[in-house]
């Protein structure tokens, strides 16, 4: 069983959230391979089963709140005897990134992300692969934790739905084609912003649902 898990908060209050990067690109796969599904609580989480890249997979959006996603993450792992490196995909936020890019990584450390540090401290390290979806960095003079938990507005809305399924189609290779396919194919080079301080934009033309448990 191949566990793909995105990271979010629980509740309509955090619907369209930045933060909840990792719950849409869940539902994203969700609608794509398990429509008709009926989510139920496992792990402390919302799960449904799917066939996605020729693997069985369980998609999971915890409902821990952010900060104690490892509980979920590690129970899961425990349950199916699974091995991190290759069973295993989490979809995260990323302040780093421009909204409309993401970053495909085999690897790595937490870059201060809350939901990671905990899944990294229920699993004893950071080797397995992680999907970050750009929401941009904080604006001046406003708090980091008010800036992830406000709504993705109008106007970024096409360029962050575009890097939603962006992240689907990239949990859809790795799992078919493993980690490298998916990070030759989704890990662009960032483009330099413009001089007027504005992120870089891109055209998008997909159509995504809300969410579904959230």
């Amino acid at each position: 069983m191949k566990l793909v898990v995105g990271l979010g908060n629980p509740g309509s209050r955090y619907l369209k959230t930045r933060h909840n990067a990792g719950f849409m690109v869940v539902d994203r796969l969700a609608e794509t391979h398990a429509a008709g599904e009926i989510p139920r609580s496992r792990f402390h989480s919302a799960c449904v089963e799917a066939r996605i890249g020729g693997e069985k997979c369980l998609l999971m959006k915890p409902t821990t709140y952010m900060n104690r996603s490892g509980r979920a993450v590690g129970e899961a792992v425990r349950f199916y005897k699974a091995v991190p490196e290759t069973d295993l995909v989490v979809i995260v936020d990323e302040l780093a990134f421009p909204v409309g890019h993401i970053r495909v990584r085999a690897r790595g450390g937490s870059a201060g992300h809350n939901g990671l540090k905990d899944i990294d401290a229920a699993l004893g390290g950071a080797d397995y692969p992680r999907i970050r979806v750009g929401i941009g960095n904080r604006p001046a003079m406003m708090n980091q934790a008010d800036w992830v938990l406000s709504r993705v507005t109008d106007e970024e809305w096409p360029d962050f739905e575009r890097s939603i399924r962006d992240a689907a189609d990239a949990v859809e290779l790795l799992l078919r084609d493993g980690v490298d396919a998916a990070m030759n194919r989704y890990n662009e080079r960032l483009s330099p912003k413009p001089k007027n301080g504005d992120q870089p934009r891109e055209s998008n033309t997909s159509g995504i649902d809300p969410g579904w448990m959230n």
